[in-house]
């Protein structure tokens, strides 16, 4: 017997077909010996049209109730599937985060799970009953309802997981697992078997959407085996596990992308002691993330250019700071651009592995695409290119690694 916690995604229970199909695949699970509990995201669309009518009572609002609202979705959903459970003969109850509970902080609209009382679950699971839990949402220090933000199922699962000493977490998702890259540029991509944390990490962090990064952070943390398969397919998935577990480890298991990027650059910036705390420092005040940096060589002593990125969405707010600032910079110039995609290699076989950076730089040299800004890690190396190039550079490098399927 094991003890399983599967996640269903929004597309997983976008209609009441949907979710009777949900029931079917935890009936299955349920009639292998399996203990099992549920956790659900709301339909798909919905929170998008519960945070609609929120805005549409005013700009200011109180996040407090903000999160009252959008956290109605997941309990249409755990009540339907534990209906739809018992008319297949299954003990199964619906559970809100309030209930359990899920105690979070009270960051509302972005909280974070500090602790799950999961001993009534794992008692009623021990005789037999199926909890379907609600995910994304949890129970603040004030004793309000709180919610953990977009992708915040896939985290409550993880955490249920680690808090009921489960076996596995499989997260069902619209895709059957996780990919060499995008499957939907690179027609060649192939489906892992296993990944581990770290790839699985850096890839989610620099744009792959299959899992959500503060899920994968949790479940490095405790150790809690994933899996990433299809809703809708009956076939094996994508395992996320120790390093360990990984017997011959690729040099390189992935290509990431990002379009969420924009560069900014400062030209002839004053080059003296306390400027970067001066740009960066206000830009974090404004709750805007720089990502990836690289300065020039000073210029005579006086002046250097500085490049970094932001989100895409913060590229407004990121430069109508800077120009507050510009008496206290002194820079000559500041020069935006949108139009920018971050492409990553990532793979923990970096670690034993020389060369890696290199052929990156080639494989793009070859097809004529400039690298405008570079950034590495231990297990990445992530480049900005034009995002025109986005779908050939991925190509290119996918087929330079020898990652194409046969």
């Amino acid at each position: 017997m094991a003890r399983i916690v599967q996640k269903f995604g929004g597309t997983s229970v976008g209609d009441v077909e949907r979710i009777k199909n949900v029931a079917l695949k935890v009936k299955a699970e349920v009639d292998r010996g399996n203990e099992v509990a549920v956790v659900l995201s709301a339909m798909a669309g919905e929170t998008n049209r519960l945070v609609d009518l929120v805005g549409q009572m005013g700009k200011l609002y109180d996040a407090r109730e903000y999160d009252v609202v959008v956290a109605t979705g997941e309990q249409v959903t755990v009540g339907l599937l534990a209906l739809a459970l018992q008319d297949l003969g299954i003990s199964a109850r619906s559970w809100l985060g309030w209930q359990i509970p899920v105690q979070t902080d009270d960051v509302h609209g972005k909280a974070r799970i500090e602790n799950i009382d999961a001993a009534e679950l794992d008692r009623r699971m021990k005789l037999g009953e199926v909890p379907v839990v609600a995910g994304f949402q949890g129970l603040g220090e004030k004793n309000r309802i709180t919610t953990l933000g977009r992708g915040g199922s896939d985290t409550s699962a993880v955490a249920l997981a680690a808090a009921l000493g489960a076996d596995r977490c499989d997260i069902y998702t619209d895709v059957d697992g996780v990919y060499t890259s995008d499957p939907r540029i690179v027609t060649k991509a192939r489906k892992l078997d296993k990944i581990t944390y770290e790839e699985m990490l850096e890839m989610a962090s620099l744009g792959a959407k299959v899992l959500q990064t503060r899920a994968v952070e949790m479940a490095m943390k405790y150790g809690q085996r994933l899996q990433v398969l299809s809703s809708f397919e009956d076939k094996p998935g994508t395992l996320v596990v120790d390093e360990d577990e990984i017997v011959e480890q690729e040099i390189v298991s992935g290509i990431a992308y990002s379009r969420d990027e924009a560069k900014i650059t400062l030209v002839r910036v004053s080059d003296k002691p306390g400027v970067a705390a001066a740009i960066f420092g206000p830009l974090a005040d404004a709750n805007v993330n720089v990502d990836m940096i690289v300065q020039n060589e000073s210029v005579g002593g006086n002046a250097t250019d500085l490049t970094f990125t932001v989100a895409r969405d913060d590229l407004n707010r990121a430069v109508a700071t800077i120009e507050k600032l510009n008496t206290v910079i002194g820079y000559a110039k500041l020069l935006s651009d949108p139009n920018v995609v971050k492409i990553s290699v990532v793979g923990v076989g970096m670690r034993s592995h020389a060369g890696v950076a290199q052929r990156m730089f080639a494989a793009l040299a070859e097809k004529g695409i400039n690298i405008q800004v570079i950034s590495t890690s231990e297990i990445k190396v992530s480049v900005l290119i034009d995002e025109q190039y986005t779908e050939l550079a991925l190509r290119a490098l996918h087929t330079a690694y020898g990652l194409d399927a046969a």
